[in-house]
């Protein structure tokens, strides 16, 4: 039986990923943090289905000690390194601790695979974010522009990832996925702000919603479609980077429309701009070329936008109503 080791266990991400790994009869452990611990309910919501069949260790990836403790513990075949502070709007009024998360917390794990068990297979959870405004289609070889601490943090942990692969020989992949969305999403992104809104609203709980660029496109996918992506790149037979994404671009405004014209809503009636929700330096269009990913793995992407939009306003809608 395979063991894997998730970080961000109790994320969108994490959470498919788990299900998937149980599915595939892997001995799954997860890193939390102890606050987590002791307060499953809230902070360990994604996963609560799950939990008697997961191993949760307490830990950070800010500490290295915590970290190298629980791989000693683990010993996994696979590492998923998903967590990180992974919200950019809070990249622009936090730097300091975006940088340091995101860049510490990949360093600490690539350096403690490397001294306990080198062997191990590692992804690492890069981003889109990465290309900024490059020109699209963007994949594994279109030049990076980041243009946020998010950005630049894991381009930064993109590299480490990269040096560790060529330096010391280990089985280190980069998973370059653009936005994936879900009914898990947190309430933060742009995504589940729309759909949870909308769902409010045609409930009578929510007059208006407020939102930045309207024109802002984003290639969109569904997170389940994406971690079967993730096992991928580990099961290849040499590792490689990845861009994971739909190959569609779609705007803000198209996302707002079809979540409120499920409900049979004008979204024109309560949708408005705010200034303050704008990017100090936005990023205007972003879709994946994943062809390579299509050819050497054998990815296909399932879920079409139309779909994903309805399924997370349902499960919105569905939530509200109790």
């Amino acid at each position: 039986m395979k063991r894997a080791l998730i970080t961000g266990i109790t994320g969108q991400d994490g959470s498919y990923l788990a299900e998937l790994l149980l599915e595939k009869n892997y001995e799954v452990h997860g890193i939390v943090r102890r606050s987590a611990i002791e307060d499953p309910e809230h902070r360990m919501s994604r996963i609560r289905h799950l939990l008697p069949q997961l191993k949760i260790h307490a830990g950070s990836i800010e500490s290295f000690a915590s970290i190298f403790n629980v791989v000693r513990e683990v010993e996994p075949d696979e590492v998923y390194h998903l967590a990180a502070q992974s919200f950019v709007a809070y990249s622009f009024e936090d730097e300091f601790s975006t940088l340091m998360t995101n860049i510490n917390g990949t360093h600490h794990i690539l350096a403690a695979i490397k001294q306990i068990i080198p062997s191990c297979r590692f992804y690492f959870a890069a981003s889109s974010e990465m290309f900024g405004n490059a020109k699209p289609p963007q994949n594994e070889n279109t030049n990076y522009q980041p243009r946020s601490a998010y950005g630049i943090s894991k381009l930064t942990g993109y590299h480490l990832v990269r040096n560790y692969r060529e330096a010391y020989g280990m089985f280190a992949v980069n998973g370059i996925l653009f936005n994936h969305e879900s009914p898990r999403r947190g309430f933060e992104f742009v995504t589940r702000k729309i759909s949870s809104h909308a769902a409010r609203i045609k409930l009578g709980l929510a007059k208006e919603l407020k939102l930045g660029n309207l024109d802002a496109r984003r290639d969109w996918g569904h997170s389940k479609d994406y971690v079967k992506a993730m096992w991928m790149m580990l099961q290849a037979d040499s590792p490689e980077d990845y861009v994971i994404g739909t190959g569609e671009s779609h705007s803000v405004r198209e996302f707002v429309k079809t979540a409120f014209n499920y409900l049979g809503l004008d979204f024109q009636e309560f949708v408005t701009t705010d200034p303050q929700y704008y990017r100090p330096t936005e990023i205007y269009d972003l879709v994946a070329d994943a062809s390579k990913a299509r050819k050497n793995l054998g990815w296909k992407y399932n879920c079409p936008f139309v779909d994903l939009v309805e399924e997370m306003v349902e499960s919105d809608l569905a939530a509200f109503k109790k």
